[in-house]
C-alpha cells in the first residue's frame, strides 16, 4: 500500500512519518505541496513542523497550497488522511476537521512523553488499538491547544468524534482534554501528539505509535 507524506516549506517530521510507514509495511510516497498530483496513493499523512513558518496562523497558508486542494477533494471521497501536530492545524484550517489549534494556555512550548487514552478504535487510523487503551507517544508544540465552541464540542462528543484524550495531565490546555478528533466518516483524523516518534524502542518512549500506520494499511486493503 502506498502512503503519501506531504512536505511543506518548514515541515520537520516528514522523514520520520515516511519511516513509520515503511516500518509498518507500507510504501511511503513523497508528495510536494506545490504539485497537483497525489500519485495514486492509498492514504495521506500531513506531518508535523512549522509550515510556512507558522505565519498568519499555524497551518493557515499550507491549507491553501495547491496539493491541499486535491487532498480536500480526495478526503471528501473517502481517502484516509492523518494530520499530526502541524498537520492537524492544517486539516482544521482546510475545513476537513472542526475546531482550531491555538497558543498553549501556559504560553510555553511543551515537549514530553504523553499518555493518551484511545476514545475511538474504529477509524481508519486507530483500528489496531482498543477503546480505552492507554498509549504513550511524544507531544511537542507551542500552539497545540484544541478549542471549539461549546456547541461544536458537544456535537463532537455526541457523534463520538473525539479519538484521543490526554491522560495524566493536559500539556496545552486543550478543551475537554481533547488530543485528537475525526471526521464524520472516521477517515480523516488529526491529533497533536506525534505517533511517528513512537515506532521503535531505540528512539521512542514506546512503539505505541506504530498502530496508526498498520491500521491504515489494513483499511486500505479492505476499502
Amino acid at each position: 500500500m502506498r502512503i503519501g507524506v506531504i512536505t511543506f516549506p518548514g515541515s520537520l517530521d516528514d522523514v520520520d512519518a515516511a519511516r513509520a510507514v515503511r516500518l509498518a509495511g507500507g510504501e511511503p510516497v513523497a508528495l510536494w505541496h506545490a504539485d497537483h498530483d497525489l500519485k495514486d496513493v492509498d492514504a495521506v499523512v500531513l506531518p508535523g513542523g512549522f509550515s510556512y513558518g507558522d505565519y498568519l496562523r499555524a497551518g493557515a497558508i499550507a491549507a491553501r497550497s495547491p496539493l491541499m486542494r486535491d487532498v480536500v477533494t480526495a478526503a471528501r471521497h473517502g481517502l484516509p488522511v492523518l494530520g499530526i501536530c502541524n498537520g492537524f492545524q492544517v486539516l482544521c484550517e482546510a475545513g476537513l476537521l472542526p475546531g482550531a489549534l491555538t497558543r498553549n494556555s501556559h504560553l510555553h512550548f511543551r515537549n514530553r512523553d504523553q499518555v493518551l487514552r484511545v476514545e475511538r478504535a474504529d477509524t481508519a487510523w486507530t483500528a489496531d488499538y482498543g477503546t480505552g487503551q492507554r498509549i504513550v507517544i511524544p507531544v511537542k508544540n507551542g500552539e497545540g491547544r484544541y478549542v471549539a465552541a461549546d456547541d461544536d464540542l458537544d456535537r463532537l462528543e455526541g457523534e463520538n468524534r473525539v479519538v484521543f484524550r490526554y491522560v495524566d495531565g493536559n500539556p496545552n490546555g486543550s478543551s475537554r482534554d481533547i488530543a485528537g478528533v475525526a471526521s464524520e466518516n472516521g477517515r480523516v483524523v488529526g491529533l497533536m501528539p506525534h505517533p511517528e516518534h513512537a515506532v521503535e524502542d531505540l528512539t521512542g518512549p514506546s512503539t505505541d505509535g506504530l498502530g496508526f500506520f498498520t491500521s491504515v494499511l489494513k483499511a486500505a486493503v479492505n476499502a
